[in-house]
């Protein structure tokens, strides 16, 4: 069965779409994290232009060695020559300080390393993996996306993020089930300043949820309070007597005061509830 047969009609003009506008930039390094959306760019990308993309992942302490690891697997599997540079986000202040508009500052640094890097190998354009979905959440970064001058692949194809996971799928990329995971710094309040031994403790309580099959989780760190979201089915398992106990035994471990579990389950840019509307309009950043 060919790749055709398993999507809908709608479905495959946008990968035809997309396979068209990527062919016509001619070059593109792909800022690669690994996750649903990139890790589909960048396939179709390498499909399609071969050598001509790159695949540029950015190492920094906002994102988990575990992500880094599978983003190095995922282009190794399939031959997809991959760059990688460090960033330190925490260098700046407007980033460390945690302002509502922190991750615009902390995408400019990025990006413009991408672009730097992608200009040293002949790589004409660089491409975020952004989707339709992604305009109705606040998204500061979207902003550094656009003064860069940075390609937004998948939304010029008009692909949503339910587009992708069936595309994915029907390519049988193993990224077509993956939780939709968000830089560490999404985990703090907004004003609270972020430092790499208060990153370390949210890796490290994440990990331990993913590790006993809690997948979509957050861990938002409010001082030295952990506020733990899972969805609301799995509050229970979370809640159960053992999990509890070995749950705030290790997060004290790690070095958190109190650890509460919030009853309105995990949701998707809990951290902008304190935001003024005009600022967040509708919606969510992670």
């Amino acid at each position: 069965m060919s790749i055709n047969d398993k999507l809908s009609g709608d479905v495959q003009a946008k990968l035809d779409k997309l396979r068209a506008y990527i062919k016509s930039l001619g070059s593109l390094a792909v800022g690669f994290s690994g996750g649903v959306d990139s890790s589909l760019l960048m396939v179709v990308a390498h499909d399609v232009l071969g050598d001509k993309a790159i695949a540029v992942t950015c190492t920094a302490v906002f994102v988990p060695d575990r992500e880094l690891r599978e983003a190095h697997d995922f282009c190794a599997e399939r031959g997809i020559r991959q760059l990688t540079c460090k960033v330190d986000p925490l260098s700046k202040e407007n980033v460390r300080h945690n302002p509502p508009d922190r991750c615009y500052h902390c995408k400019n640094m990025i990006f413009s390393e991408i672009k730097r890097i992608a200009a040293e190998n002949g790589i004409e354009y660089v491409a975020e993996g952004s989707n339709m979905d992604d305009l109705g959440d606040y998204r500061p970064g979207l902003r550094a996306v656009e003064e860069l001058e940075i390609t937004s692949p998948l939304r010029q194809a008009e692909l949503t993020k339910d587009d992708i996971r069936q595309i994915s799928r029907a390519l049988g990329l193993p990224t077509w089930s993956k939780p939709s995971y968000a830089c560490l710094a999404s985990r703090f309040v907004y004003g609270e300043d972020i430092t790499v031994e208060k990153l370390q403790m949210v890796d490290k309580a994440e990990e331990f949820l993913i590790e006993r099959g809690f997948v979509n989780e957050r861990v938002r760190i409010h001082g030295n309070l952990a506020r733990i979201e899972v969805p609301a089915e799995e509050i229970d398992k979370l809640a159960a007597t053992d999990m509890r106990k070995e749950l705030t035994s290790r997060f004290k471990e790690i070095g958190f005061t109190y650890v509460t579990l919030d009853l309105q389950g995990y949701q998707m840019g809990s951290m902008n509830a304190v935001l003024d509307k005009s600022i967040t309009g509708s919606g969510k950043e992670k």
